[in-house]
């Protein structure tokens, strides 16, 4: 049997579409944020927060690059989008913008039931099981997280007195196959957290040699016997409450 594709790891350095030629270096901050939440950006966008910087339009959905200042100092926002290709393809654009430190934030489904819903959790490292890392990376059952970013993510939420935890992520391209037999395997071997683009932002920042680090916000629960949806369709106030903690912590990198 022919070798798998995605364990083809090609190390080659020069790929025929590099970021830099659609997206040049136009001097703009190196700190960056990216929430996976619209209704924040768009919260922001209407309390005039936001200043449109440029619009990435080589990715699928074009996607508007935002600038705003904080505490006299200036951090880009942009939406990366869900799912590894897309998260993966915006991270790239952004990086060839001339962004060098990077936090996302999001939510994640729990594979442990007493994490409740809005509790906050750094990934030390994630499972991929998704393909776009694969790329970036040699084959490997996981990817790492930066402990010194780690020390600064947690450093935050402690200054504001905020309990948290330290996990495996699980990181997934399909959804609607987290099988019993998954998410049993993945609860056995310490894994906290489910979602779908941890690991492959990982790897492109190793891959880049920036800065990344990332919060994720429990949500649903799909430990028990049944799904528990636990209102993740809410738009919840913790949602806009953990892009400010990662606002805090990117210009803490």
């Amino acid at each position: 049997m022919e070798e798998i594709p995605l364990l083809q790891f090609d190390y080659d350095k020069s790929a025929l579409i590099e970021p830099a030629m659609v997206c040049k270096n136009i001097g703009v901050a190196e700190h960056c944020v990216m929430p996976f939440y619209g209704s924040v950006i768009e919260k922001l966008r209407k309390d005039g927060r936001l200043e449109k910087v440029c619009e990435l339009g080589s990715v699928p959905v074009p996607k508007e690059v935002y600038k705003m200042e904080h505490d006299g100092r200036f951090v880009i926002v942009v939406c990366p989008g869900v799912g590894a290709p897309l998260a993966a393809a915006t991270f790239e654009e952004v990086i060839a913008l001339g962004c060098r430190k990077f936090v996302a934030c999001g939510s994640a489904g729990v594979l442990e039931a007493e994490l409740k819903r809005g509790a906050i959790v750094i990934p030390s490292s994630a499972v991929r099981d998704e393909g776009t890392s694969f790329h970036y990376l040699p084959p490997s059952r996981t990817v790492e997280m930066n402990n010194e970013v780690i020390g600064k993510l947690e450093a935050v939420l402690k200054k504001h007195h905020i309990k948290y935890e330290i996990g495996v992520t699980w990181t997934t391209d399909a959804f609607y196959r987290e099988t019993r037999g998954k998410i049993d395997k993945r609860k056995a071997e310490g894994c906290l957290t489910v979602e779908m683009e941890c690991s492959a932002l990982l790897a492109v920042a190793k891959y880049r040699n920036v800065a990344f680090g990332q919060y994720l916000l429990a949500g649903d629960d799909v430990s028990g016997d049944d799904w528990d949806p636990r209102d993740v369709f809410d738009k919840s106030p913790a949602q806009e409450k953990i892009f400010w903690l990662s606002v805090e912590a990117c210009l803490e990198l």
